[in-house]
């Protein structure tokens, strides 16, 4: 369950402030409702999906059946 700054706090605030958790749990919020954002809320995500680029994504903590928990590059 995420636990932090609400989207009226964060929207105050550069992206790049922003912790690790927040731009997971937010732009998978965003990314369910995808159909249904405006113009802004479109904005929004994309924003949050350049700042989760520019930091490198984000790293595997858990392993399914196709995946383990490091990307590998081949």
């Amino acid at each position: 369950m995420y636990v932090g700054r609400d989207m009226t706090e964060l929207s105050m605030m550069a992206k790049n402030n922003w912790k690790d958790s927040e731009l997971a749990f937010f732009h998978h919020a965003l990314q369910q409702i995808t159909p249904y954002l405006n113009s802004e809320g479109q904005s929004i995500h994309r924003q949050i999906i350049e700042e989760i680029e520019n930091r490198g994504g984000f790293d595997r903590t858990e392993a399914n059946y196709t995946n383990g928990t490091k990307t590998t590059y081949d």
